[in-house]
């Protein structure tokens, strides 16, 4: 599961097949396996985007998924293999995607609701349903929005996020305009959630 600029086919892109997207600071590697997404859809998941912290990669806050706040957030499924969705979640980390990678393992056996791979910001791993039989995954910071300091994020990743929502969700620029006016703060009022 994708969301904030992951669900823009081209930022996704990256992390499969390398690559720098528009506005970013960093090339990635791209994924052991390079095939494709099989196919992808418009989801909506429980909770809501939220942004903070200081991006390496766009300047800015970074959108993080809190599963447990009121939603809901749009989202685009793309079906990838568990080796892919561990080197995208390895390049999230800025590593490298590596064959011997234990969330490789843990994706293959199930995960439950949580779990908590490492200590960095896209190190939780949650289970956010089911959809055609397949389980639904994304990765977020380990704690969510509420009490949270937050920061408005960069124009150039607000500019991949909004392409997203047209691409996977066919939204007018209306639409776009109101659904981040809803959770993007301001610069220069970045505050508490």
């Amino acid at each position: 599961m994708s969301y904030g600029s992951n669900m823009a086919r081209a930022r996704l892109d990256c992390y499969l097949q390398g690559g720098r997207p528009p506005g970013a600071r960093r090339t990635y590697p791209g994924a052991r396996d390079r095939t494709p997404p099989r196919e992808d859809r418009a989801v909506h998941l429980p909770g809501r985007l939220w942004f903070a912290g200081e991006s390496s990669v766009w300047g800015g806050g970074v959108a993080f998924y809190d599963h447990d706040a009121v939603g809901p957030t749009p989202a685009r499924a793309y079906r990838i293999t568990s080796g892919q969705l561990a080197d995208v979640a390895a390049q999230e980390m800025h590593r490298s995607p590596a064959p011997d990678d234990p969330l490789e393992a843990l994706l293959r056996s199930g995960v439950a609701r949580r779990h908590t791979a490492g200590p960095g910001r896209y190190e939780t791993l949650i289970a956010v349903g089911r959809l055609d039989g397949l389980p639904m995954l994304t990765f977020t910071a380990p704690h969510g929005h509420a009490g949270r300091p937050h920061a408005a994020p960069s124009a150039a990743y607000v500019a991949m996020i909004a392409a997203g929502l047209r691409e996977a969700h066919g939204w007018s620029d209306a639409e776009v305009r109101t659904y981040l006016s809803s959770v993007v703060p301001r610069a220069g009022g970045a505050g508490r959630g």
